[in-house]
């Protein structure tokens, strides 16, 4: 899915591993569900504007997360 910055309108670069320092695994999202083992996660990437330098975190498994 191509990313347009909202900042100045230019495709971003996709794909950019998101870390914090110290810590491997980086930013987890999640969402809990109703019962024991309805639990859904997914790493966080980043896109990057190569134009202005605006980042805009996304993650691909967003249809698995339900509101509630």
């Amino acid at each position: 899915m191509k990313r347009i910055c909202h900042q100045c309108q230019t495709e971003m670069i996709l794909d950019c591993k998101v870390s914090i320092e110290g810590d491997i695994s980086g930013i987890k999202i999640s969402q809990k569900g109703k019962g024991i083992f309805n639990k859904v996660s997914a790493k966080t990437k980043a896109a990057v504007c190569p134009a202005c330098g605006n980042v805009g975190f996304y993650i691909e498994e967003f249809k698995e997360f339900k509101q509630n």
